[in-house]
């Protein structure tokens, strides 16, 4: 790699120090283990565009567009967005680019900055050429990805095992309820393991990289989305359970349910399922026992307070409301939950409630009344009343929250509460989530727990257990992402206790071997975590005893590769966290 002159460097830096100041800006910084979550490769990486031009840019050959679009998805998007709109990172359009240049660009491409942008070209995963392209490339307009109609997601609807050709009655001896589904990142599967023989039932071929798994109301069914929007649906009732429908909402995507109502408007159960696509940024609702798509709803609109229109809000967490027939859709940047009442969709009804960006991950409070949902870039977590259909509260926790589904407990003092840790501090935040008998403490953080660094990505504990579990994955020091940390929820004073479940693993290469999402079997006696690595690299599963904080079993096959997150049957169908 031929270096930059250090006269020119000099100068160059000089020319940039107004940005790097900006990104020095206390609220703008970045830690690693946050520009590591969020500069994850696109599935959009590998999608056609056409060539985008400006006559005020730097000339590119369409060899020179081809490889910036690919490298911008890869390596880009994840922060700065896909029309560059800025996400985590600053906008990057042409308003923004042209006057800076592109020599101003390319230092500040090659050398990172304090508030986590990487450095390419120091760090050696971009060559001076590149930083080059990636710098003239910045500077024209933004290709656009293809939209995704009705039309294309029908052409990609599949039913493997029509509804009256499958079972009618359970055909396997397996205990369904406790079923793991493991995301298989890398290979586009899940493995389905025996939480009670500890052995793999079928390794299920699936999208790639598999963000969520998700259960039916009556827990028959298993649907899991990948983050190239591709769904499948598992009957979990086949003598080997399998897929029997699969379809694509577009072209990148993490988020599905299933309608969970039954009242006086009607039994849902098992009737429909949605997904939230991140692009297009829009949702799509299927029938339930086929994935036949019914219906897609644009996302795209106005920023809660700025009133600024967004053209790429995308749709984070979807959770299925237990008090009304709605869905509870979450738009990371636009910060608006829709509830979606899909009793009639013929007149879709959706209430929309403003609270703050970027809205991520969340689940719900024990009585699965509040949702409770990071606001991540506002440090907030946003609380919403699916009762009574408003914002019940905006909650300041620590630095970017990121709670998965949370975790639930009761506190000796505070009563129940919903947790959360960080991906930017090392903290643990509790929530008290009981207005009628602990009005004093609701809807407050009333306690703040210290852990071994940020990172994390999950916490979770279980009604039969007196602990609580967090990960830290994303922690930048292999000590902390290779083990766990544990709390008495009867003693939260006396801190954590870690748990080496990388070294417990016995794996014999050189892996990352990053611990990552706690999850307690049906009975709450058992915590599995996953103990993930490269793919060319040994992985495993690893079981603690939550009575005794003891290493009980550790699954190894050659089939588990880059095992991630993880979900019990009864536990997600029950939404038990």
């Amino acid at each position: 790699m031929k270096p930059l002159k250090l006269t020119r460097i000099a100068a160059l830096l000089v020319l940039a120090a107004p940005l790097v100041a900006l990104a020095q800006d206390k609220k703008d910084h970045t830690t690693p283990a946050e520009a590591g979550y969020q500069a994850g490769g696109s599935p959009l990486a590998t999608e056609p565009m056409h060539q985008s031009t400006n006559p005020k840019a730097p000339a590119m050959t369409q060899a020179e567009f081809d490889l910036a679009r690919k490298t911008y998805f890869e390596r880009c998007a994840g922060c700065h967005g896909v029309l560059r709109k800025g996400a985590t990172g600053k906008p990057l359009t042409p308003d923004v680019t042209l006057t800076k240049g592109t020599d101003y660009l390319k230092v500040f491409i090659a050398y990172g900055s304090p508030a986590g942008m990487p450095n390419w070209q120091t760090s050696g995963e971009m060559d001076e050429k590149t930083v080059d392209i990636m710098a003239r490339y910045i500077q024209h307009d933004p290709p656009v990805p293809p939209e995704w109609s009705l039309a294309q997601t029908k052409s990609t609807w599949k039913v493997v095992v029509p509804p009256e050709k499958r079972p009618t009655k359970k055909m396997n001896n397996y205990n369904i309820d406790n079923i793991f589904s493991t995301t298989l990142r890398d290979t586009g599967e899940v493995a389905l393991i025996d939480g009670d023989t500890k052995k793999i039932i079928n390794i299920v071929k699936t999208g790639y990289a598999v963000h969520i798994s998700r259960l039916s109301a009556s827990g028959r069914y298993l649907y899991v989305i990948g983050r190239d929007a591709k769904i499948n649906m598992i009957d979990l009732w086949m003598p080997t359970p399998d897929n029997v429908a699969e379809v694509r909402v577009g072209l990148e995507a993490r988020s599905v349910d299933t309608s969970k109502y039954k009242g006086k408007e009607g039994d849902f159960t098992d009737k429909l399922a949605i997904a939230g696509s991140y692009w297009p940024p829009q949702y799509t609702i299927m029938k339930g026992d086929t994935l036949e798509p019914l219906k897609i709803v644009s996302t795209r609109g106005m920023v809660v307070g700025t009133q600024e229109y967004h053209p790429e809000p995308r749709v984070a967490s979807i959770v299925a409301s237990h008090f009304k027939p709605e869905f509870v859709v979450n738009v990371k940047e636009t910060g608006k939950t829709l509830m979606v009442d899909y009793s009639n969709l013929d007149a879709l009804k959706v209430t929309e409630i403003g609270s703050a960006p970027f809205l991520h991950d969340g689940g719900w409070d024990a009585s699965k009344r509040y949702f409770m949902v990071a606001a991540n870039q506002s440090n907030k977590i946003s609380v919403i009343d699916a009762k009574d259909g408003k914002l019940a509260a905006l909650v300041d926790v620590g630095k970017i929250p990121h709670p998965g589904r949370g975790a639930n407990f009761v506190h000796p003092k505070f009563g129940p509460v919903w947790s959360t840790g960080h991906l930017g501090d090392e903290t643990i935040s509790l929530i008290g989530t009981d207005p009628a008998k602990y009005r004093q403490y609701a809807f407050k953080e009333v306690m703040k727990l210290k852990g071994p660094g940020g990172g994390a990505l999950f916490i979770k504990s279980h009604p039969k257990s007196t602990h609580l579990y967090s990960d830290t994955p994303l922690n930048p020091d292999p000590k902390v992402s290779q083990a766990v940390v544990v709390y008495d929820i009867r003693n939260l004073d006396k801190g954590y206790t870690t748990l080496p479940i990388a070294e417990w693993a016995g794996l014999a290469d050189d892996g990352a071997k990053r611990v990552v999402q706690p999850e307690f079997n049906k009975a709450g006696d058992e915590v599995w975590f996953a103990v993930w690595s490269a793919k060319n690299k040994q992985s495993a599963m690893v079981v603690v005893d939550d009575k005794t904080l003891k290493l009980k079993t550790v699954i190894k096959d050659p089939r588990l590769i880059t095992p991630t997150g993880h979900f019990n049957v009864y536990n997600t169908q029950h939404d038990i966290y």
